[in-house]
């Protein structure tokens, strides 16, 4: 793990350090222990959890400047990407937030391990704590949760004017763009900006659309789930 990470960080022209990875060590034990009583994930093994977990979340740097921003993982599930982030850029301010309470409570367990005991976990659907934290944030950020134009609904809303709502998607995403391009509107974006990354030692490309904030969200949005998922806007 030591080489794949060292090695793929700097084709990402990310610094590598030993603390980073002695970090990245620690939360793939942990997710590993984890992962035998609880469906934590189907990504298993060294190497796989380095590049298709680690390097993965690693390639949002390679798109944004992440330094010092607020950030929300919205759906963080295991902690992708927000605790990889976390390990790599240690001055993001970051909020992790999920529904499910055991995955929360392991991410929070994560956390304190790793000695990130500025990261806030937040246990609660992203429709209901929105009308508390919302248009707070510089960026959402949201990996692998749903399909576009659902994601803007959840996400948005959370990132104040001039931030940005940045979804990490697979290669091929042009559909779900056309079909997101309402809600963007609605929601107060504007033209989404795409850009892709090859995962280091892999011929996977992925994308990472990045839609910015042009003015407030209606105080409608986010609807509960139930009605997002059944009128997508």
């Amino acid at each position: 793990m030591h080489q794949i990470l060292s090695d793929g960080l700097t084709a990402l022209q990310i610094p590598f350090s030993e603390e980073k990875f002695a970090r990245f060590r620690t939360y793939y034990e942990m997710l590993t222990e984890k992962n035998a009583v609880m469906n934590l994930t189907a990504i298993k093994g060294e190497e796989d959890t380095a590049r298709l977990h680690f390097l993965d979340c690693a390639g949002l740097l390679t798109a944004y400047d992440f330094s010092g921003r607020s950030v929300v993982d919205v759906g963080t599930g295991a902690g992708f990407p927000g605790i990889p982030l976390k390990i790599l850029q240690p001055d993001v301010d970051l909020t992790l937030l999920d529904s499910h309470g055991k995955r929360m409570a392991f991410v929070a367990d994560v956390c304190e391990t790793l000695g990130f005991s500025d990261v806030h976990c937040v246990c609660e659907r992203a429709e209901d704590v929105c009308s508390d934290i919302g248009g707070s944030f510089d960026v959402a950020v949201s990996r692998a949760v749903a399909r576009l134009n659902i994601l803007c609904e959840l996400c948005l809303p959370f990132v104040h004017v001039g931030g940005v709502f940045i979804a990490m998607k697979g290669p091929d995403c042009a559909d779900e763009l056309k079909e997101a391009g309402h809600a963007i509107q609605v929601l107060g974006g504007g033209a989404p900006e795409l850009k892709t990354y090859t995962i280091p030692g892999t011929d996977i490309t992925h994308s990472i659309v990045m839609i910015p904030k042009l003015s407030p969200s209606p105080e409608l949005y986010p609807r509960p789930f139930g009605k997002i998922k059944k009128a997508p806007l």
